[in-house]
This record gives structure tokens, sequence and C-alpha cells, in this order.
């Protein structure tokens, strides 16, 4: 997801602690050991939450304080992610509502993600038909990009559609690079080599 026009919406030091924050959640999400990634991501969270507070109709900060708590609640799991997630799907809502456009489109796209990963009722709020329509929307704003066609392409894998699924993870590896997303890129690509695998081991049965 690559910042974009910021300063349409915010000053100097936000966009820089927003920055921050983006690029310390790819050292985490793909550098620090798993053992220790909870307790990073907590303590990003609140980094995140205070970027939110001090600019709340920043779009940018909205989408990445969700992004965080998404991440912390893929790693606490079971029933103590459902606040977080709930309180992610409140900032990608919040910042459809600012600027939908906002991170080519990364609202649309991590809303998706969480409706196909959170489990449905009476758990969760997760929903196959909302999420394709949002990933949807997300890769309308943002056709060529990494995350819009990885999170797509992990969708369909997830309904089974295998040619689509291959397809898409073709599409999020052909992705051209993000200048200062060196480590989430290439976390990224790897992940969608790794399914594209899968997918293409099924397709050959």
């Amino acid at each position: 997801m690559v910042l974009v026009c910021l300063a349409c919406t915010a000053g100097p030091n936000a966009a820089s602690n927003v920055q921050a924050i983006r690029d310390r959640w790819a050292q985490i999400n793909y550098q620090v050991p798993k053992p220790q990634r909870e307790a990073a991501f907590e303590s990003l969270a609140k980094q995140a939450g205070s970027a939110k507070q001090a600019q709340p109709r920043d779009a940018a900060a909205l989408i990445w304080e969700g992004i965080v708590l998404s991440s912390l609640a893929g790693e606490k799991g079971g029933m103590g992610a459902l606040g977080l997630v709930k309180q992610a799907r409140a900032d990608f809502e919040a910042a459809l509502k600012l600027e939908p456009g906002a991170l080519n489109g990364a609202a649309y796209t991590s809303l998706g993600a969480l409706y196909y990963q959170v489990p449905g009722w009476p758990l969760g709020f997760g929903d196959d038909d909302t999420a394709r329509t949002m990933l949807k929307k997300g890769l309308a704003i943002d056709p060529d990009g990494i995350d819009a066609n990885y999170f797509y392409g992990d969708f369909l894998r997830d309904q089974k559609d295998w040619a689509g699924a291959k397809a898409a993870f073709e599409k999020a590896l052909a992705a051209p690079a993000r200048p200062g997303r060196e480590v989430a890129d290439a976390g990224r690509r790897k992940e969608a080599a790794a399914k594209l695998d899968e997918v293409r081991a099924h397709l050959a049965k």
C-alpha cells in the first residue's frame, strides 16, 4: 500500500508518523520471530492509536491503525482477537467515509480481507459476499497492486477457485515495486509465491 497524497490530508509530522508505523509494521510482520510478534504489535498498536488520535480525520492514520490491529488479532487468535478486528473494521469504514481512494484503496482491500478471514455469525461478522465486493473495489482502485491482487487471490483460494487464485497471485508477483516498501514487498512476494505453488498443485491434480 503506497502512501498517496498524505500532504493533502495531514501535515508533515503526521505523514512521517504514519510512515514510521507502516515501516515498523513491515519489520514486525516479516522480520520479527513469531514468539516476539504479538508483543511488538501490541506496542505498535499504541503508537498507531496515538497517530489516529492526533489526526482523527487522516484516512491513512485510520487505515494503518486498522492494519496493525488486524495483524495483532492474527497473532492473538481465538475469541480475544474479536474486539481487535471489530475496532479495525471501524477504522477502515471511517477511512472510507473520509477518502475511499486513500493508500490506493487499502481500506477496501483490508476490509475485504477481514470479511473472509473472520468467522461468520454468531461468532463474528465474516461474510464471503461482502469480502468479494470489498476486494473487487480495492482492485478497481489499484488493479496492478501487490496487496489488492494478493488478498483477492487468497480469497479465491479460500473459495477453492484455483484458476482465479492462480491468476491473481501471478498478478501480485508481477506488481511493480513500491519505493520505500522493500521489506513489505519482499515479504508479500514470498507469501504469494508459496500460495501460488499450493494453487498450482491443486490445478495439477
